[in-house]
């Protein structure tokens, strides 16, 4: 519902031309308001003029384009290529053309608050990602830099210092800018502060090299993922060297441990690694998907001073003793986020998970099981297990073995979790060829009745349609859930790929070749 005020705002920056003409005589606290109804009408030319002329000490996108009184609907998940460079280059220019010194000065900009989603509501369609803000803002601040040289300045230019804060997603592509302008980020009028920092398809030299850039003491998030070869000695190695007292959520890449080869050596190394993880009295999100850490997730994480909420776990090849100590231990308690797909739960360790989910059910808000060979033998046991989880908002449970019917059985129990609003539910099996096996590979999971799935997945829908729970999105994302991360770079991803599988073969080629 918008306001008086918000309609009135609309109609003031739908004619651009007058708009930008009128600012200098608008109060300052309407320009947040004029700024929300700007982004929605996509008003690039205001937008920017909206920035370069910013009157206040603080410009918070996540608080501006969030719910406000004047317009509840929130636009911070709208991250138009259109408005978001507007932003960009207006503050630029903000700073090019400062203010009257007799003005508030702009202190902090957070783009923080921005959220990368599938669809885009905004009429150009065009996003700009998380990599891609971090591209343009390097390349504004460099540019800055030049211009402040090459030109002769007011010296009331060199007195602006903005801290910008965003969530850096680093790969190869725009290393050596962020680097630059990290580098150079003391004589910018901009300075970028790096609150997360994703790293993606980067040697670890370079990895290195950049993290201490950005400032670990101030990060609070910190994603190494997929073509980022950290193993468990660089992980020891980072965390000797380097402190991260403010850090809430970490990501590990795959099998960044592996008990399986572990000497005496890695045991003591993994103790030091979990003594270090306590150090970070604020951590409570982790990540360790596809590391191999049969028997050793107390080692790890029995040293944590702070209970975690969200833990993945996923394909980590856990035993009895690891679900044991998950089930018993502080963090159970408090788990809001957790996932343990790739498990065989049902066959290793039912009582146990049970008992997990116990103790998690008054804050579980998301829980993954995926790959999990739960059969339709065990649906009236899953059904028990998630009655206590009241305050379930996601289930995933892509590639188990479930058949229509005990589909439909789960589906009408769903429907009494008053929370719940996302499920991933696998491809029926009786959809499939007989004789299939599970886990499914890649290039079996689309060769399966598409017709009678469809008309399953209505019948599904129209449980929850009888049972008033329009609010409920249920899916079967095949290649598992949207990433906007990997979606953006995934060009990069597959090009790395290639350039990988080449480089294997030659090996290969050249080794035969030795012997013969």
């Amino acid at each position: 519902m918008k306001s008086l005020r918000f309609i009135s705002a609309e109609a003031f920056v739908s004619n651009a031309e007058f708009a930008r003409k009128s600012l200098s005589s608008i109060a300052h606290n309407l320009f947040p308001l004029l700024f929300k109804a700007s982004y929605l009408l996509e008003q690039g030319e205001v937008i920017h003029d909206l920035v370069e002329n910013w009157p206040l000490v603080e410009f918070n996108m996540g608080k501006l384009l969030g719910t406000t009184v004047d317009y509840q609907e929130d636009l911070s998940h709208r991250t138009c290529s259109v408005c978001l460079e507007s932003c960009l280059t207006g503050l630029r220019d903000y700073v090019l053309n400062h203010p009257s010194p007799y003005m508030n000065r702009l202190k902090v900009v957070d783009l923080t608050g921005m959220k990368d989603v599938e669809v885009q509501f905004c009429e150009c369609k065009k996003t700009m990602g998380r990599w891609a803000r971090t591209q343009l803002l390097s390349k504004l601040c460099l540019e800055l830099l030049v211009y402040l040289q090459q030109t002769q300045c007011n010296p009331g230019t060199f007195e602006i210092s903005i801290d910008v804060l965003i969530d850096l997603f680093v790969t190869e592509r725009n290393y050596e800018l962020v680097v630059q302008a990290l580098l150079k980020k003391c004589y910018c009028p901009l300075k970028i502060c790096c609150v997360a920092f994703r790293s993606d398809n980067l040697a670890l030299q370079k990895f290195f090299y950049i993290i201490k850039l950005t400032d670990p003491s101030l990060l609070r998030k910190l994603e190494i993922v997929h073509n980022v070869r950290l193993e468990m000695e660089h992980l020891e190695i980072l965390f000797n060297s380097i402190h991260f007292p403010l850090l809430m959520s970490l990501t590990l890449p795959a099998r960044t441990f592996n008990v399986r080869r572990f000497t005496a050596t890695d045991e003591r190394m993994l103790t030091n690694i979990g003594e270090k993880m306590g150090e970070m009295t604020q951590l409570t999100e982790l990540s360790m998907s596809f590391s191999v850490l049969t028997g050793r997730i107390q080692k790890l994480l029995s040293p944590l001073k702070t209970p975690l909420k969200t833990l993945d776990v996923s394909n980590c090849s856990l035993n009895h003793a690891d679900m044991a100590y998950l089930a018993n231990s502080f963090h159970a308690n408090h788990l809001e986020a957790l996932d343990l797909s790739g498990h065989n739960i049902p066959d290793l360790y039912p009582s146990i998970f049970f008992k997990l989910l116990s103790h998690s059910s008054s804050v579980l808000r998301s829980l993954t099981l995926e790959d999990c060979n739960i059969q339709d033998t065990h649906v009236n046991m899953l059904i028990l297990g998630l009655s206590p989880c009241q305050k379930l908002q996601e289930f995933k449970f892509l590639g188990n073995p479930l058949s229509s019917q005990a589909l439909k059985h789960l589906f009408t129990f769903l429907c009494e979790l008053p929370m719940l609003k996302n499920v991933e539910f696998p491809v029926p099996r009786d959809c499939y060829p007989t004789g299939i096996t599970y886990p499914i590979d890649d290039a079996s999971l689309c060769r399966f009745d598409h017709q009678k799935y469809e008309s399953v997945a209505e019948e599904l829908n129209l449980i929850l349609l009888q049972a008033n729970r329009e609010d409920v999105k249920a899916s079967t994302p095949l290649f598992g859930s949207y990433d906007a991360a990997v979606q953006e770079t995934n060009n990069e991803l597959g090009a790395y790929l290639i350039k990988s599988f080449k480089e294997t073969l030659e090996k290969f080629t050249n080794s035969l070749n030795k012997m013969s």
